[in-house]
């Protein structure tokens, strides 16, 4: 399924209207993110990091789950955490690599991965404190305190508290497609330090083959070639996965590599 009407600006007071009139039941919602959206970049002025932050205390205390995923039950978070962790699984994942995960949130996949994971190789990082609580909820929950996942609190995507080369696999849902253009490139900028010799960097985000857009500050909306090209600008090879198209997921999804060093190409 992936990207919906990939060419669709959803921002444009056209789409806005349209989907009013199919949806009446859902205007008060969005009436209320808006409202929400309006008081916040006021107060965090040019600071998306600590704009969603508070987007995620705001939604974290209505429902954890509404807090990683648009519908807030039980079902869909287990069924959404476990798409990704059968996909990436089939995807390369083993046990014995050291995962970081970005945008862990309160554990929807996390919980899945520390399981398949020997003990120690799971690394969530997340920039909500209140998400993060929500995942040890998780982790007590799951039964999965001997596992010894590390659970870290962000101020940006720079990891520069992470060690050099360390982390087989990369993995960060639902995170671009909340982040705007400076974000996702400092992430890309600097996660190739962070990669393992081999190591890939997985992430969702959402596509439009149209002229890029933001719904609010919250939902940021790219074409592939952006991404590639940001990729390739940090010395990473992106490849789109087709296959995900496939799933029942809105979002896209993309896999980086680092580029091979011609220097070592040339001396070898």
């Amino acid at each position: 399924m992936g990207a919906r009407h990939p060419d669709r600006n959803r921002s444009s007071l056209a789409h806005r209207a349209r989907y009013a009139l199919r949806h009446p039941e859902r205007v008060p919602a969005h009436a209320r993110r808006a409202a929400r959206d309006a008081w916040l970049r006021l107060r965090y002025r040019g600071d998306h990091i600590a704009y969603y932050r508070a987007v995620m205390a705001s939604d974290t205390a209505r429902s954890a789950e509404a807090a990683v995923g648009h519908n807030p039950s039980r079902e869909s978070w287990e069924r959404i955490g476990r798409m990704q962790f059968d996909y990436l699984v089939a995807h390369g994942l083993k046990p014995h690599h050291r995962m970081l995960e970005i945008g862990c949130g309160n554990l929807r996949a996390g919980r899945l991965f520390i399981d398949h994971l020997d003990t120690g190789h799971y690394y969530g990082i997340d920039i909500s404190p209140h998400i993060l609580l929500a995942a040890q909820d998780t982790l007590v929950r799951e039964g999965l305190q001997a596992k010894l996942p590390h659970l870290t609190l962000a101020a940006d995507l720079t990891f520069a508290f992470l060690p050099e080369g360390h982390f087989d696999v990369v993995h960060a849902h639902s995170v671009f497609s909340h982040s705007p253009r400076h974000i996702v490139e400092e992430c890309l900028a600097h996660v190739g330090r962070v990669l393992a010799p081999g190591g890939f960097f997985d992430f969702t985000f959402d596509r439009t083959e149209g002229e890029e857009h933001q719904v609010l500050r919250e939902d940021f909306y790219y074409r592939t070639q952006t991404l590639v090209e940001l990729a390739a600008r940090h010395g990473l090879s992106a490849r789109f996965m087709d296959d995900w198209e496939r799933l029942p997921h809105r979002q896209s999804k993309i896999r980086v590599t680092a580029m091979p060093d011609p220097a070592r190409t040339v001396g070898a």
